[in-house]
């Protein structure tokens, strides 16, 4: 009998409001912060990607989750773990590029390649338990190449078949979070899949937001007589009071992990990240260490419920806007969450940033809690 997920239509949702002063979080092909026509009216905009790599990266620096590596020099890297293994040298890099070699277009060779100049063309995502099963295969057959891969027309079958996603379920540490949480998508072995657990919409100004220009000037040191400006230049930057909606889909997340034993501990280091992790996009020049200001989260059964913003926030009586996006949050998902009735599925609903005694820890210990009712 197949064992059924307990989490199935199960998430957790955050409704975050952000405020930077002067930032460019994140920028655009011509180095200016990226923005979004919503409403009528032009909005600062911060894409997915962008905060789900900071996400990414938080995770291991806060809660030292051992990361999934990006690369396309996979040569180099399962060379390494090979060595590690007891591989020659030599021995290292046949199977090192044995691998790659599978994601090399064949229409795309160089004649560098032989000389192992060459790449994958697919940008592979791969947790260490992921490496070391590849590294213990070869190490099982000698460290002969052609002795693990051995289908020559289809040669990425006998990597999928290495890389199980029940066998990396069986890890003993939590291992590549990051896989399960954002997701891989291999195309030449769709059997190594992984669907994102983790959904970010791009985070959006509440309200209207027009890009300034900022003028600078560098002197020089020497020679001390120097007078005037020896470089000058322009960088754009905004400031905005940013709406953010994520979604954790833990029935994905279970299954992704193959259990819930390390699912309380994943809950906590993407809260935790999703908590301190900011774009880095110029921070030693405008630098927005900024937490967040105000955020409702809802554990729940049923449809995910984003807010659009549609009609952009005014300022309120002291000229700012964070007062009045919390009320339209608050208000809103009250709404919302009535006209969806029993679909609404709610669980467990936190309100963060108004009571000074609720802190983030506060919000972690609540929601891995309320996942479990």
């Amino acid at each position: 009998m197949v064992n059924q997920n307990p989490y199935t239509n199960k998430k957790i949702e955050f409704h975050i409001l952000q405020s930077f002063p002067v930032t460019c979080l994140n920028r655009d092909d011509v180095g200016a912060p990226k923005t979004a026509m919503i409403g009528g009216v032009s909005r600062a905009r911060v894409s997915s990607q962008c905060w789900k790599r900071a996400v990414r990266l938080a995770m291991h620096e806060i809660s030292g989750v051992e990361l999934g590596t990006r690369t396309k020099l996979l040569s180099d890297l399962v060379a390494s773990a090979c060595k590690e293994m007891g591989a020659t040298p030599e021995q290292a890099k046949a199977c090192g590029d044995k691998i790659e070699q599978i994601f090399i277009k064949s229409d795309s060779k160089k004649k560098g390649d032989e000389e192992g100049d060459s790449k994958a063309d697919t940008l592979m995502f791969l947790a260490p338990a992921e490496i070391s099963l590849i590294a213990k295969k070869f190490k099982e057959c000698e460290f002969k190449p052609e002795e693990v891969i051995k289908d020559a027309k289809h040669p990425e079958k006998d990597l999928a078949k290495i890389i199980d996603k029940s066998k990396f379920a069986q890890s003993e540490n939590l291992d590549g979070l990051d896989i399960a949480l954002f997701g891989r998508m291999v195309a030449q072995a769709p059997t190594m899949n992984v669907e994102a657990a983790a959904s970010f919409a791009h985070a959006i100004s509440t309200h209207r937001v027009t890009n300034e220009v900022e003028f600078f000037t560098a002197v020089a040191d020497y020679p001390k007589d120097n007078q005037g400006s020896a470089h000058m230049g322009s960088l754009e930057f905004n400031a905005a009071t940013y709406y953010r909606y994520i979604s954790l889909d833990l029935g994905q997340l279970y299954e992704s992990l193959g259990g819930d034993q390390f699912l309380p501990q994943a809950v906590s280091s993407f809260i935790k990240a999703l908590y301190v992790a900011v774009p880095s996009a110029r921070q030693t020049t405008q630098a927005g260490a900024c937490l967040w200001d105000f955020a409702e989260v809802f554990v729940r059964k049923g449809q995910g419920m984003q807010l659009s913003f549609e009609t952009p926030i005014q300022k309120d009586n002291n000229g700012g806007f964070l007062s009045n996006s919390i009320s339209y949050v608050k208000n809103t998902l009250a709404k919302r969450e009535k006209l969806s009735g029993s679909l609404f599925g709610l669980v467990k609903k936190f309100e963060f940033g108004e009571d000074e005694n609720f802190s983030i820890d506060n919000l972690i210990e609540g929601v891995v809690s309320a996942i479990k009712e």
